[in-house]
């Protein structure tokens, strides 16, 4: 089988979040969750699929991660400069 670009599952602390899907991206889900399953040899549910896949896609949008840094480093320069300022 190809490398799929969904790696190990990792355990970590869950947040509950409700979405709504089309019956269609549903169904791919299930079928990309059975081939993960497959390929690392034991049974992954959509539930368990789903986060690594939005944190792959965000981390991976280039556009997304240069404004947030750019955000964060505007925010961080404003904040340290405030607090420079004497009162």
């Amino acid at each position: 089988m190809t490398k799929l670009k969904l790696g190990p599952i990792q355990d970590d602390k869950p947040v509950r979040l409700t979405i709504v899907l089309s019956a269609e991206l549903a169904e791919l889900l299930r079928a990309y969750a059975e081939a993960v399953g497959s390929a690392n040899g034991k049974p992954v549910t959509v539930e368990r699929i789903v986060p690594p896949m939005l944190e792959r896609f965000i981390r991976t949008d280039r556009v997304f991660m240069r404004t947030r840094r750019h955000v964060a480093h505007s925010t961080a320069r404003s904040t340290g400069s405030a607090a420079a300022e004497p009162s």
